[in-house]
């Protein structure tokens, strides 16, 4: 009568497909994580060569931000955010799938609210043409892999929506 963790189920049609989307991402993610340690590694390294690697502070603050961003629809889609169990420990399956439809809907809200004003802050980046110092790289290039993260975590929270409002609707039973 426990509710399955989202993970464990099989997804087909289109959520299967935006199940695969945003694991594919997640792993994109965790390239640019492998990033910022070989950019790190190079630049240590190059520091005792004597000669310096100018820039490597600028790449690792924006790829950590990619990266962050990232595994968000991941976590959000297989039910992997952090939680408070001590207040659901004794609640009843359809209360535990009300609670997470309503952490859907805030998710996903959440998600679309900062689409939006990360778009707009995406256009004054790349108006106002601010760049990195050392490196000169154009700061809203670090804003396309995170909007898609938020589309992408809007996808999973609507996705997230639809089970767990199935599974209230069932008393709580996800089968």
């Amino acid at each position: 009568m426990d509710i399955a963790p989202v993970h464990a189920r099989r997804r087909t049609g289109i959520a299967g497909a935006a199940e695969a989307v945003i694991t594919g991402w997640a792993l994109f993610g965790g390239l640019v994580l492998l990033a910022i340690v070989v950019i790190n590694i190079y630049a240590v390294i190059t520091s005792f060569t004597g000669t310096r690697f100018s820039g490597d502070f600028e790449l690792t603050e924006m790829f950590a931000a990619v990266a962050a961003f990232c595994f968000l629809p991941y976590t959000q889609l297989t039910d992997a955010n952090v939680t408070a169990d001590i207040f659901t420990s004794r609640a009843s399956p359809r209360w535990v799938a009300l609670f997470k439809l309503v952490a859907a809907v805030v998710a996903l809200l959440f998600a679309l609210l900062l689409l939006w004003r990360m778009y707009y802050g995406m256009i004054d980046q790349r108006d106002y043409r601010y760049t990195t110092t050392i490196l000169q790289v154009p700061i809203w290039w670090a804003f396309v892999p995170i909007l898609i993260s938020l589309a992408l975590l809007a996808v999973a929270a609507a996705i997230n929506f639809i089970e767990y409002g199935r599974g209230a609707l069932r008393g709580g039973r996800t089968s």
